[in-house]
């Protein structure tokens, strides 16, 4: 699951466009010096990540929620149970808003849509078998009935922004 040349290329140029369209106040905040590259950020994020996860009800009310994410190939992946309140949203309203942060070291902001990889009715997303295998080896073959129980998403973000005000320190550790 390791970022590609050409993941990394993407990726690079998403937070540049982000950081680029983002208005003053974020730019005085979030800089050149206080950001990482895609290399650096790939780097950073491995293993699980808790995601602050914001949806919207069908009245329109935002909803924040956490959930494992797991940084591969430029993207955010995350779980939920298929009856959960979150999947019911994204069922029908597949745009969401995303934060990790790691106390004051740390913050990644990404917006985006979301897409089901794992439907129960109708044909998953073709890498499936390779991120389900990535899953079961992290949560445990028999951790979930992983064709009923749990629901899988591949954010696709359109903005992403990395806050790091020590990026050598945090590169380091």
């Amino acid at each position: 699951m390791r970022e590609t040349p050409d993941d990394l290329e993407e990726l690079q140029a998403l937070l540049n466009a982000s950081l680029s369209r983002s208005t003053s106040h974020l730019r005085s905040i979030i800089n050149t010096e206080r950001t990482l590259t895609a290399e650096q950020l790939t780097q950073v994020l491995t293993g699980v990540c808790t995601l602050a996860l914001s949806t919207v009800t069908a009245k329109g009310e935002p909803r924040i929620s956490g959930v494992d994410g797991h940084f591969l190939r430029g993207k955010w992946y995350f779980g939920t149970a298929r009856d959960a309140a979150k999947a019911r949203h994204l069922s029908v309203r597949p745009a969401v808003s995303a934060a990790h942060l790691r106390g004051d070291a740390l913050g990644v902001f990404t917006h985006g849509t979301v897409e089901i990889l794992n439907p129960q009715d109708g044909e998953p997303a073709a890498d499936w078998p390779d991120l389900l295998a990535h899953f079961k080896d992290f949560y445990g073959e028999d951790a979930f009935d992983w064709d009923d129980e749990v629901v899988y998403y591949r954010l696709h973000p359109h903005w992403m922004t990395a806050y790091a005000p020590d990026v050598a320190k945090l590169t380091e550790a």
